[in-house]
């Protein structure tokens, strides 16, 4: 983290003097922002991270600003000559120039007014430089009177933060879509992969390396929809509440126009809230959107725990599947290596689990008409959407896409297990399973072993039954569906009703 200039050493800089409430204080004379975001950028010395860090939380202030503009100009408040190099500077900010200049930390006190009022002042500067004036010569475009007429923080910058996210959106289920997409043919490759199941880290019963990859396919597209489904709660604003929702120092018009301008600008359907009180204040789109980014979060440590069983060893653990080398896993340890990828989406998991618990809590402490928490929500909400996009990026080109199977380490792992005599308890009944169960775990032998000596099913039958297809469906037995099995007991090669 850079240390932020005292102002001893940028007056002994080119600089320009700016003043605002509290008085005089230098700038650098190169920079774009002004007093307002001097004093923030002094006082927030906190995480590091600028509002920079967040490209489409600046193009959300500008599409904001831009619609506001057109706005007044249309209500007449606004001359043509101010609106349009407002309007040009705010498309600047929108194809990526002048980024580096949102200085102001993400953690700020305020409600967020450093973040809106370095947009202001960068705005206005860069029209002001555009209209062939100085930086700071705010009597002919003022940050305040102009760039954030009929504004206030409070309606501007949560708009803000809702459109970035909607911006954002769309990047995180891609991402979500591709990962999906990547397990799905894993699903496919690994089809006739035989392997056992396993509950409670326990031998379970058969099924595919398929049908897991499969399952694992299923529950990400389950999050598909429902986070794209999540944009609609993105789309209420309270542009024009201004400072608590009443509406003060606010033409009527001014909020449906700019509504409607927004829309255009970002390019999604925006709608104003019924109440702007209640819009100024509450937090519950935020909460509800975390919550969908800790789900997803959620079930992707799940699978990479998964994935880290299933490639252990490789000679002491599963080893079912080799995760793609990606690079050595020791410092002491010749030839090991870790699965690092999902190592690192886990930790990615837990950051953005823990950000779900900074939302909550800054969403709950808001107090009356103004929720103050709203740098920290759209810091921890923004983070989380960035890191699950980055991790299920790097899990599906550096890990999932290059999963081989250890076919033959699977199969002998089924032939050996204890669990496949469920497969053999339809036939051979309850008590002659469990039986032969404690025999094979007793002796060491194997359960088709033990079957084969004491003659319960021959080699047909067992043939029959062993088939992967018939370990890993439902199937009728019989004559009977697999659902009516209840009440028939194996004995020999007879069915007989219990």
């Amino acid at each position: 983290m850079n240390p932020v200039p005292r102002q001893e050493e940028i007056l002994s800089q080119p600089h320009r003097i700016e003043k605002d409430l509290l008085g005089k204080l230098a700038v650098p004379a190169d920079a774009y922002y002004g007093v307002q975001t001097q004093r923030a950028l002094e006082n927030f010395a906190l995480t590091g991270v600028p509002i920079a860090h967040f490209p489409k939380l600046i193009v959300g202030l500008a599409m904001v600003k831009k619609a506001a503009a057109a706005a007044n100009c249309d209500i007449g408040l606004l001359e043509t000559d101010k609106y349009e190099a407002i309007a040009a500077a705010c498309d600047r900010l929108i194809n990526g120039e002048f980024h580096d200049q949102f200085v102001v930390d993400m953690i700020q006190g305020g409600a967020g007014t450093s973040t809106n009022m370095n947009a202001n002042e960068v705005i206005a500067n860069v029209a002001l430089e555009a209209m062939g004036y100085a930086k700071g010569a705010y009597e002919h475009l003022h940050p305040n009177n102009d760039v954030n007429m009929s504004q206030s923080t409070n309606d501007a910058y949560p708009t803000a933060i809702r459109v970035g996210l909607q911006l954002s959106h769309a990047e995180l289920v891609d991402s979500l879509a591709l990962l999906q997409a990547s397990f799905a043919g894993k699903r496919d490759e690994f089809h006739d992969v035989i392997k056992m199941g396993r509950t409670q880290l326990q031998d379970a019963v058969p099924m595919t390396l398929g049908q897991e990859f499969g399952a694992y396919a299923t529950t990400l597209g389950e999050d598909i929809d429902r986070i794209a489904g999540m944009i609609d709660l993105l789309r209420e604003v309270n542009l024009g509440g201004t400072a608590i929702g009443t509406g003060i120092n606010c033409d009527p018009r001014y909020s449906e126009l700019a509504v409607n301008h927004l829309s255009e600008v970002c390019g999604h359907r925006m709608r104003l809230a019924a109440d702007l009180i209640e819009a100024t204040s509450d937090m519950g789109a935020f909460v509800l959107f975390s919550g969908m980014t800790k789900r997803l979060a959620i079930k992707l440590s799940k699978i990479c725990n998964d994935l880290r069983l299933l490639s252990s060893g490789p000679r002491t653990g599963f080893n079912e599947i080799n995760l793609p080398p990606q690079q050595p896993g020791s410092s002491i340890m010749p030839g090991k290596v870790n699965p690092v990828i999902p190592e690192a989406v886990n930790q990615v998991a837990y950051q953005v689990i823990g950000n779900d618990l900074a939302i909550t809590m800054a969403a709950e402490n808001g107090q009356l008409q103004l929720n103050v928490m709203e740098p920290l929500i759209a810091y921890k909400i923004l983070e989380s959407m960035r890191l699950l996009r980055r991790a299920m990026d790097m899990l599906r080109e550096r890990c999932i896409d290059g999963i081989t199977a250890n076919r033959d380490r699977c199969r002998e792992m089924v032939a050996n297990s204890i669990g496949l005599i469920t497969a053999l308890n339809p036939y051979i009944g309850y008590d002659n399973a469990t039986r032969i169960a404690s025999l094979a775990l007793e002796s060491g032998r194997g359960v088709l072993e033990l079957v084969r000596e004491e003659g319960l099913l021959d080699e047909d039958e067992l043939a029959e039954i062993l088939k992967p297809e018939n370990m890993v469906n439902p199937r009728t037995m019989n004559g009977k569906n697999s659902n009516d099995r209840r009440g028939y007991l194996r004995i020999g090669k007879r069915c007989v009703k219990a």
